[in-house]
């Protein structure tokens, strides 16, 4: 309970210093706000409507009184309204953030579900066939950018063979079937990066697990291969294996955003893109201070998840 206390605590007090990054941030980027916000076509904007919307947004204030307003907020989970349209950023980040969040997980469950078998099937027969040339595969993975290869897979399957949607998105409870379909090559092509380098640690520690002691002496003693494979080699290979996946899974939190422009995916992508083009600041801080939260907690269920694998970690 202490070790899990712990990773909470470290947690928050991460979330609030990029909380506090993020505020200053916006109040050292130069040029008035306010004047930004009005000024079109390059005019200059009326002093008084400046005034009007420094006063609006609170800007005239103190900069220790924005900043307690704003950690206020938060608590609140109040995220201000959008400039643009007006309508709370809470609101667009939660009818968003579901489909973000389900492209990875059906990206991580890909990626796992690939990388995994495939590591542990190459680490048993190392500089094999199914070794090598499921290690150039990797490698060709890890090197085409994302957006090549969703504009690739969107010119194969969807413009040649036409067997799958370019893009879109329809509702799951509106038509599941159209829903998965739409879902399948986003899916595949933000998977590619952690497939691969999901193969290659997998590969790696079940290399190192399979020269351990233990693991001769369980050979030794006679225990089925299967056994020895499932008890003392990959449970232990899959350690190290989480603490990638979970680095893994807090960057696709920010690869997402092309994905999802390629294939016209409706997720954070659009709002934060159109909240940069149009200095629409409340939307681009909640949507920053969202990816940011997830990110510690994909990365505090990771280290517990950790401890659950190996438990010594939890008593150190």
């Amino acid at each position: 309970m202490f070790y899990v206390a712990r990773r909470v605590a470290v947690s928050l007090l991460l979330l609030w210093v990029i909380a506090t990054v993020v505020f200053l941030s916006l109040h050292l980027v130069p040029g008035d706000p306010a004047e930004l916000l009005l000024s079109t076509g390059g005019a200059a904007p009326d002093p008084a409507l400046v005034e009007e919307l420094r006063e609006q947004l609170g800007l005239n204030r103190p900069l220790w009184d924005q900043y307690a307003s704003f950690l206020q907020g938060l608590a609140r989970l109040d995220l201000g309204r959008s400039l643009v349209d007006d309508v709370p950023v809470i609101d667009e980040i939660a009818t968003r953030l579901p489909r973000t969040l389900e492209l990875i997980l059906a990206g991580t469950l890909l990626a796992v579900a690939i990388g995994i078998p495939a590591g542990s099937h190459a680490a048993r027969s190392p500089g094999g066939s199914f070794d090598r040339v499921a290690g150039w595969i990797a490698a060709l993975l890890q090197a085409v950018p994302v957006f090549v290869l969703g504009t690739l897979l969107v010119l194969l399957f969807a413009q040649t063979l036409r067997v799958m949607p370019a893009g879109g998105y329809v509702a799951f409870a509106q038509d599941p079937a159209r829903h998965l379909l739409l879902l399948a090559l986003p899916a595949v092509a933000i998977a590619k990066g952690m497939a691969a380098t999901v193969f290659r640690m997998t590969r790696a520690s079940v290399l190192d697990q399979l020269s351990r002691d233990h693991v001769r002496t369980a050979r030794a003693k006679g225990l089925a291969p299967r056994l020895v494979q499932r008890r003392h080699v990959l449970r232990n290979a899959l350690i190290p294996v989480t603490t990638v996946l979970g680095l893994q899974i807090g960057s696709l939190l920010g690869g997402t955003v092309l994905v999802e422009y390629v294939f016209n995916w409706p997720g954070l992508s659009t709002p934060l893109l159109r909240a940069v083009e149009g200095r629409d600041y409340p939307v681009v801080v909640g949507i920053v201070l969202t990816v940011s939260a997830l990110f510690l907690l994909i990365n505090l269920v990771m280290d517990l998840l950790y401890a659950l694998l190996d438990p010594r970690i939890a008593r150190s």
